[in-house]
């Protein structure tokens, strides 16, 4: 991923309930329309024992509009009621950027 730099990531670290009930068809359907959204420029996400999932915006006010999206806020308050036992949000900058590839 080459995007320009700097650039924003929101880190979303979290574990799982044992409610998984809609929660792989919400997972998908906010990466989708994260997608749509202006300032949006990638989605990553790895689940073992604990979800890690990183987005990537172009500015600040692109993830606060993202935050403040109708869909994203009731996705966000099903996760608190049912599928989440803990989570952090982390804003960072991204300044540098490498990669290794074989």
């Amino acid at each position: 991923m080459k995007l320009s730099k700097p650039y924003y990531a929101v880190i979303f670290t979290n574990t799982r309930t044992d409610i998984g009930n809609g929660y792989s068809e919400m997972a998908q359907q906010m990466e989708d329309l994260a997608r749509q959204q202006p300032g949006f420029l990638d989605f990553e996400s790895a689940r073992d024992h604990i979800g890690i999932s990183v987005s990537y915006w172009a500015t600040l006010q692109d993830i606060a509009n993202w935050k403040a999206n109708t869909d994203h806020m009731l996705a966000q308050q099903k996760g608190i009621s049912d599928w989440y036992k803990w989570y952090k949000v982390r804003i960072c900058v991204v300044e540098r950027e490498y990669e290794f590839k074989k």
